[in-house]
């Protein structure tokens, strides 16, 4: 992580908090804590004591601590033991050691190709999707509880 051959790196060192958007061309490691979103056009490093609740879009990750929200990687992302997921994530590649705790999808596409549903999927995703609008308020209120959330057919 050079900051695009810079050498430059920004630090949020741990004993930080920030409320809102963090917009970087160069590469990014946080310590600290993040309630807002995270874009960087380099790499980002979220150490152990970081904390993040946002979205975060980035060329390159490697995360060590707890993540609520989703990431976007141009390239890839790496959960090291000690990462805590609650969020999608999406890249090209991706490595995960053992002991990540992870909540969420995963898009893995090192093609690159955004997949085209075929005309029966695009059906059935209709059907689902309308069927979960209709369960509405009560699967909502399942989820921000932290219960098992099981999808209606």
């Amino acid at each position: 992580m050079d900051g695009q051959g810079t050498g430059e790196q920004t630090i949020i060192r741990e004993d930080v908090e920030i409320v809102g958007t963090i917009k970087a061309a160069g590469s990014v490691k946080l310590e600290g804590k993040l309630n807002g979103d995270l874009n960087s056009a380099s790499d980002v490093a979220i150490g152990k004591s970081a904390n993040v609740k946002g979205n975060m879009t980035v060329s390159n990750v490697t995360v060590q601590g707890h993540i609520v929200g989703n990431i976007t990687a141009r390239d890839k992302i790496e959960l090291k033991a000690t990462a805590r997921i609650n969020g999608d994530v999406r890249a090209k590649r991706m490595t995960v050691e053992d002991g990540v705790s992870f909540v969420g999808k995963v898009e893995v596409n090192p093609a690159g190709i955004s997949a085209q549903p075929r005309a029966d999927e695009s059906a059935s995703a209709q059907e689902q999707t309308e069927g979960d609008q209709s369960a509405g308020n009560s699967d909502r209120a399942e989820r921000s509880k932290g219960l098992p959330f099981l999808g209606r057919k």
